[in-house]
């Protein structure tokens, strides 16, 4: 009689999927990256209130918030080709969709998705600093990007850490959308592999364990990393 579950195959598959853990990181620190790009260039066109990109801005995040990463990731695997395709014929290029890694279409559509997220934490976060520093800044000769560079920033990042933290949990766990155009996360190796053997749920539950203690990991790295910058601005103030 087959037993209900197996721990001893529970603790060997994690030397089969963690291999395959490079890959999720990497999606989701890609994606975190440019997203921070997105989102900070998204917020700081809608606080400037740029005319034309502002309603571009406006229209991006409602589109990505209002419809779901798995949806939006199916529209640039199948849609970009296509876009690629249109480009060929109008310009003469032979730009070859084919060969572009799925990974790449699932790291442009995390980023794009967390990007609409983060815009609206860190435009609220930079309108909470009092723009009296900005004009403090302005009145001892710094520009504006100075201002923002070396004034505003960094002050809005300690206000903000705390929901890019949760949105780059968020992130990770998304990451497990990625098996279903064919790259292979933990996700997908727990899938191959659990069609061989049959035990899905011991594979899914060492899957679960590893999002876990990551996500463990980066909350305790988010919390330091706060309290650093909370210590900074109290040296400041002092």
């Amino acid at each position: 009689m087959t037993s209900i579950f197996d721990f001893d195959y529970f603790l060997s598959a994690f030397p089969l999927i963690l291999p395959y853990l490079p890959v999720t990181l990497l999606i989701a620190f890609s994606a975190m990256a440019f997203g921070l790009v997105i989102g900070t260039g998204a917020a700081l066109i809608r606080i400037y209130r740029i005319p034309v990109l502002r309603q571009l801005a406006t229209l991006y995040i409602s589109f990505i918030r209002g419809t779901p990463l798995l949806v939006q990731i199916y529209l640039a695997y199948y849609g970009i080709p296509k876009l690629l395709q249109y480009v060929n014929a109008q310009i003469g290029t032979d730009i070859d969709a084919n060969r572009v890694p799925a990974l790449v279409f699932v790291i442009f559509s995390c980023a794009v998705n967390v990007g609409a997220y983060l815009s609206e934490a860190i435009r609220s976060a930079l309108l909470s600093i009092d723009r009296g520093q900005a004009e403090a800044a302005y009145s001892i000769g710094m520009s504006p990007f100075q201002a923002m560079r070396r004034i505003i920033l960094p002050q809005a990042l300690a206000v903000a850490l705390p929901n890019l933290g949760n949105s780059f949990i968020s992130l990770i766990k998304d990451t497990s959308l990625a098996f279903l155009i064919a790259v292979v996360d933990i996700m997908a190796a727990a899938k191959i592999i659990g069609g061989r053997s049959l035990r899905f749920f011991e594979l899914y539950l060492a899957v679960a364990v590893i999002y876990w203690v990551i996500c463990i990991l980066v909350e305790i790295a988010m919390r330091r990393w706060e309290a650093y910058l909370t210590r900074g601005r109290r040296d400041i103030s002092a």
